[in-house]
């Protein structure tokens, strides 16, 4: 199959400890329990990326760069989004009559 050859991954048996919790949680935000899933299906190398990106409902160029973050900064930048540069933003409620 043409592409990318798949390196081989793993995680470390705490980091696998923490995202099967993470899964189990409820109130994890599905953008962290997907990346969490793309991490456990790729331990080991149990799932190919295209099967993988399926599964997630994922690209695989996007399986790819989960798995590459991991490796190269850790769990944490894996599965949580870096501050972004600017203001936030600010949501204003609209205010009915009589408030």
């Amino acid at each position: 199959m043409p592409g990318r050859k798949p390196d081989k991954f793993k995680l470390k048996p705490t980091d696998k400890i923490f995202l099967h919790q993470l899964l189990r949680d409820g109130q994890t935000p599905l953008r962290v329990a997907r990346r969490a899933q793309i991490l456990l299906g790729r331990a080991d190398d149990q799932l190919e990326v295209g099967a993988l990106g399926k599964m997630t409902d994922q690209h695989r160029s996007t399986v790819w760069r989960i798995c590459e973050c991991y490796q190269q900064h850790g769990l944490e930048a894996a599965l949580y989004d870096a501050p972004r540069s600017g203001r936030p933003r600010v949501f204003f409620q609209k205010r009915t009559p009589g408030d």
